[in-house]
């Protein structure tokens, strides 16, 4: 018997008219008090019992019973477990029960506050009320997803007679008709074109529609629940609004009670067990971080957040890396975590909802659960068959965790992005107003079809900056020469005709003359979200003596990656290194990738070859000695996904941390320079210039040690030395761009700038920049005896090291604090003065041995240069900063 179940017999055993406290139950049963009283609220919220307002709290059996009325419909359940919702709800009743078949209705809200969800609620209860039949369709359409080609997504809405337009061979049922009897949900409905819009008007109003291409109408019994995260004054036509009386408001994650959110994140781990078919347990941190991490998407997000935990501790207990699917704090991403950060402003609300007793709470299998299988194609049926098929090919439970976690990351990118498309609109409105952006709809419509491409919405607001900058040039005549426009219209024929086309809709917009020059920029546009998707990677050689070493070590990582993409090059021992040579040169020659080259060496003087491919023919070259099997796997695995090469060479060579010695980063040796942001385009000044003033405008930064620097480009691969002669003499901290760039900077898009989804972050770095590059003074102020700059340089080396060998890195947020902690250390030791003493100092050492030798090792420099022993109990002080 579960203990819930334990608890609440005993409370119907004992039928105490007054009640009994937790505390009295606990005793009677023998249970700690934290677990009865959190199982008696569940009880409460299920209304199984109920709780006195006074202290001590008392429990009874609710009127209700075991028996729970039969008339509570779903919209009641849901309210039970969510009071924050009780106007909503309310709302929903109200929109569903109207006469004489309910009342259309919109549902606001931010991205991931659970609109969909709602609305099938509103289904659920639609049927039990007898509105709806049980069997009515539900049927759910994105008008996102066809919002750069309106002819698309009206003909998924209303349907197609046959020979509409080129394509429509058969006659095909719209969504409306699909869902007839029943409820058709829009989400994003602001996405639909103003000509869809109108034509919902004579559907809302007379149950009329027509297809296209058809001229007899047709009739259809439909409720339209439709959803944005948009102000509907702004983005919707007033004629569209006006046919929709009901407006109903969801809350924000952030506007909801933590005892809301704790039942989110119960039932969200409940929903994975029973997938799982298995036990999960997360430790009392987990659910503290959860409860208390900033959560921008709202439920949505917390529910990936949870899959993604649960689905990387089900993967660690497969690889044997654990005993049983556990979930603690080291396991967090550091967005959650950040989460344990402000322990002290959540303490209270921590012991109030999850108490201070319970170190792991556990999902359990319950004896009404219904045993299924793993759901084909979910993140479990992926995990259980990738297992299988590497065990079968003999590869270790390690190599298996490494290939794991790409596959569990990848799965979960699908929820990552398509939050912000509406944002990004509402902040271009702010900065070109809307009838510009109407005339961008115009061009990307025209081109999306006659390309018969999609294009993303980072092109979009790249093209949307540019063309008002263009505006305000033309305005202003001012016209810029595009030096490479022959080369262009000889390379793009068919993209350069589009935009000349698109040039043709600006002049019919402004009535002036717009010069071809501008058709050549806007060109770029459509190329390079085409070079984008078929860019080459970087290439993966493989250099081994004997006589098939490295066909044998390239076999293997090619047959676990479903792709041949390691080149291995044996050298057979009798064989000269200046023919291996000229058998490298010769596939390089031939290949000539300017994405370069990593290659993956075993000894000898194969190690030379990088500088000489790299001399003769040009192309970025890393090279990687002592490599195994698993590096060949890192580096392939990276390759493929499109990392660039430094990036690549890095991540493979800290595999190996007997390397550390050897990586020691450059920047630590250089004086702090002045800081950077570099704004760029390729299609003129305007783009870059416009994203310097969204950032001034929406970052705090200290102008004497930051400065934002747009750049612009008629050439895309003069960039990177453009960015190398910033850094003689500045530090960038990142750069924001409408196309990628393969150079060793954080990157942003221009789209998730000015969606505001990552402004938190920009501003995180500036400000830990900013901290960093004052933190020299600050040592040189408050440690005497020393220099500070150089203790300075030396920690960020410690800090370096410790990474290295432990593959891992630090947020960004906590090196501050560790760097003045370690300069505080060397000061204290020098002066003789001894740490406190670590409680538990034994037991820690051993349960994180690994970070304790990683420390240590790492330590050894400041020990030989400032002369001191860092003892067991700093170096545990220490460690916490990598737990």
């Amino acid at each position: 018997m579960k203990r819930i179940d334990l608890i609440y017999n005993k409370l119907l055993e004992l039928s105490r008219p007054d009640g009994i406290s937790a505390s009295e139950l606990s005793e009677i049963l023998n249970i700690s008090r934290a677990n009865v009283s959190f199982d008696l609220n569940r009880l409460w919220e299920e209304g199984k019992v109920s709780k006195s307002s006074g202290r001590p709290v008392k429990y009874s059996i609710s009127s209700k019973g075991q028996n729970h009325s039969n008339n509570e419909t779903s919209l009641d359940r849901l309210l039970r477990k969510n009071e924050s919702l009780a106007e909503p709800i309310e709302g929903a009743k109200a929109a569903i029960l109207y006469p004489p078949k309910g009342m259309h209705c919109l549902i606001l809200g931010e991205t991931g506050v659970g609109k969909s969800m709602f609305a099938d609620y509103m289904h659920e209860y639609a049927t039990e009320m007898g509105v709806k039949k049980k069997d009515s369709p539900f049927i759910i359409f994105n008008c996102a997803d066809y919002t750069n080609n309106p002819q698309l997504l009206n003909a998924q809405l209303f349907g197609v007679k046959k020979g509409a337009y080129t394509g429509a061979e058969n006659d095909k049922e719209g969504l409306i008709e699909k869902a007839n009897g029943g409820i058709l949900f829009l989400d994003e409905v602001h996405r639909l074109p103003p000509e869809g819009q109108e034509a919902f008007f004579t559907f809302m109003d007379k149950g009329c529609f027509r297809r296209i291409g058809e001229s007899d109408t047709r009739t259809a019994d439909v409720l339209i629940i439709s959803a944005t995260t948009e102000d509907p004054s702004s983005v919707l036509l007033k004629t569209f609004t006006r046919r929709i009386p009901m407006t109903i408001k969801l809350p924000a994650l952030r506007d909801r009670s933590a005892k809301e959110r704790l039942e989110l994140i119960r039932d969200f781990f409940e929903a994975e067990r029973i997938r799982l078919d298995r036990e999960i347990a997360a430790s009392l941190n987990t659910m503290r971080a959860l409860l208390s991490y900033d959560c921008p998407n709202n439920v949505g997000q917390l529910k990936a957040d949870i899959q993604l935990l649960c689905a990387k501790a089900y993967s660690d207990f497969l690889t044997g890396k654990k005993r049983e699917v556990k979930i603690t704090s080291t396991d967090l991403p550091p967005h959650i975590k950040e989460g344990l950060y402000n322990e002290k402003g959540n303490r209270i609300l921590w012991n109030e909802t999850l108490g201070e007793k319970i170190n792991f709470f556990k999902f359990s299998k319950g004896e009404d659960d219904i045993v299924k299988q793993h759901e084909e194609g979910s993140i479990y049926d992926i995990i259980d068959r990738k297992v299988q098929e590497l065990r079968l090919k003999g590869v270790s439970n390690f190599d298996i965790e490494t290939i794991l976690e790409n596959d569990i990351t990848k799965y979960f990118k699908m929820y990552i992005r398509g939050a912000e498309n509406a944002i990004s609109r509402k902040n271009l409105i702010n900065i070109l107003g809307e009838d510009t952006l109407l005339l961008i709809d115009k061009m990307f419509y025209y081109a999306t079809t006659t390309l018969g491409r999609n294009f993303d919405s980072n092109t979009f607001s790249a093209l949307a900056l540019h063309v008002n900058t263009l505006i305000e040039r033309l305005n202003s005549n001012k016209t810029i020469i595009n030096p490479q426009l022959n080369w262009i219209i000889k390379q793009y024929p068919k993209e350069f005709q589009v935009a000349k086309e698109c040039v043709k809709i600006l002049e019919d917009h402004l009535k002036i003359n717009v010069p071809e020059d501008e058709a050549g920029f806007i060109t770029l546009f459509w190329v390079l979200e085409k070079e984008n998707r078929e860019k080459d990677k970087v290439k993966v050689i493989l250099i081994a003596h004997g006589e098939s070493t490295a066909t044998s070590m390239a076999d293997v990582a090619n047959k676990l990656l479903g792709e041949d993409y390691v080149v291995p090059i044996n050298a057979p021992i009798e064989v000269s290194p200046l023919e291996v040579l000229g058998a490298l040169r010769a596939y390089v020659k031939n290949d000539m990738n300017p994405m370069g080259y990593l290659i993956l060496v075993d000894m000898g003087s194969l190690t030379t070859f990088g500088e000489t491919i790299e001399k003769e023919y040009g192309m970025p070259v890393r090279v990687v000695a002592l490599v195994s099997t698993l590096h060949v796997l890192e580096a392939t695995r990276k390759a493929r996904l499109g990392i660039g090469l430094e990036e690549i060479y890095k991540d493979v060579v800290s595999m190996n941390s007997y390397m550390f010695e050897h990586t020691y980063d450059r920047a630590v040796k250089e004086q702090a320079k002045k800081l950077a942001i570099v704004t760029a385009c390729l299609t003129g000044e305007g783009t870059a210039i416009a994203m310097k003033s969204f950032l001034s405008h929406n970052l705090r930064y200290d102008k004497d040690l930051l400065e934002i620097v747009p750049l612009n480009f008629a050439d895309k691969h003069l960039i990177k030395s453009k960015l190398k002669e910033i850094e003689q003499d500045k530090e960038i901290i990142f750069v924001v761009s409408s196309f990628p760039i393969d150079y060793d900077i954080k990157q942003f898009n221009i789209q998730d700038v000015i969606s505001l989804r990552v402004i938190n972050e920009l501003q995180e770095k500036v400000d830990i920049k900013t901290t960093l590059i004052k933190m020299e003074d600050v040592i040189s102020e408050n440690i005497q005896g020393v220099d500070g700059k150089e203790l300075y340089r030396d920690i960020l080396d410690t800090l370096n090291r410790a990474k290295t060998i432990l593959r891992m890195d630090l947020p960004e947020s906590t090196i501050p604090g560790i760097i003045l902690h370690i300069a505080f250390m060397v000061n204290r030791i020098m002066n003789g003065q001894s740490p406190s003493e670590y409680n538990e100092k034994e037991a820690f050492i051993e349960e994180n041995i690994t970070i304790y030798n990683a420390v240590k090792k790492s330590l050894e420099h400041l020990e030989r240069k400032y002369l001191i022993e860092v003892s067991q109990d700093e170096i545990c002080y220490i460690m916490n900063f990598f737990r």
